[in-house]
């Protein structure tokens, strides 16, 4: 079942986007050569309990970590770590925020240092490949035209789309309904309605769009060892158009 939200937990949701976006936008200004993923896990933390908030996925399903920190050919759900991030890497941080009960989820894919030519493409198609879905979140369309984009951009650039894992609703807690594919079919799926909330997460690779698991059961890597971007927001469906509740603007 869909769960429509109100103006008022939408307000309420948009309020954790902004602690969620403050957060990327300092964790922006550290990321660097030499710095950690387990220190960056640590200031999301103390950032958080600082601004009245609390990080939803810590605890969710045994998760240890306030956020999930992959690195290069990582596609998501790597754990944070004390080896230093080297000139080259990506990193993914993804993060849900708790605030007064209501949720946002935002993920931002990083370059450490200086990246090649053809890895800043990756970055840059797939957080273009976002706001592509999202400009199709619109009262009356359906969940295919959102994942219909975001694919026809990503491969018209030579780059595959992940079909393992998906956005989804959010709302009080992490995963509702609907299911929301960056791959599909246009005019096919639910049709979207005022009220709905729901992460829209493209995750993007060099190569092949297959993953393997890793023994820790929660990271996804690619297949193929090329690497993988992603980038995340949670949106609103209202009458007016998409909202973005973890806008960094």
């Amino acid at each position: 079942m869909i769960v429509l939200k109100s103006a008022r937990e939408i307000a309420m949701m948009k309020k954790a986007g902004e602690v969620l976006a403050a957060c990327h936008k300092e964790i922006a200004g550290m990321i660097r050569p030499g710095i950690t993923t387990w220190e960056i896990d640590q200031f999301t933390e103390e950032f958080l309990k600082k601004h009245g908030a609390t990080p939803e996925q810590k605890g969710y399903r045994g998760y240890e970590y306030a956020t999930c920190a992959s690195i290069n050919d990582e596609v998501c759900h790597g754990f944070p770590r004390k080896e230093p991030l080297k000139n080259g890497d990506i990193v993914t941080i993804d993060m849900v925020v708790n605030l007064n009960g209501a949720l946002a989820d935002s993920a931002w894919t990083y370059a450490v240092g200086d990246v090649s030519e053809e890895v800043q493409r990756l970055l840059d198609v797939t957080k273009e490949s976002l706001y592509k879905g999202i400009e199709q979140s619109v009262v009356g369309n359906r969940i295919g035209d959102i994942g219909h984009a975001i694919q026809q951009y990503v491969e018209g650039e030579g780059f595959s789309v992940v079909r393992d894992f998906i956005g989804h609703g959010i709302g009080s807690v992490i995963h509702e309904k609907p299911d929301v594919p960056h791959f599909g079919l246009p005019g096919k799926g639910a049709r979207l309605k005022e009220g709905m909330v729901f992460t829209i997460e493209p995750m993007v690779n060099m190569g092949a769009w297959p993953t393997q698991m890793d023994e820790n059961s929660w990271t996804a890597r690619t297949v193929d060892g090329t690497y993988s971007a992603q980038y995340e927001h949670t949106v609103a469906i209202t009458k007016d158009g998409p909202v973005i509740l973890t806008n960094q603007d």
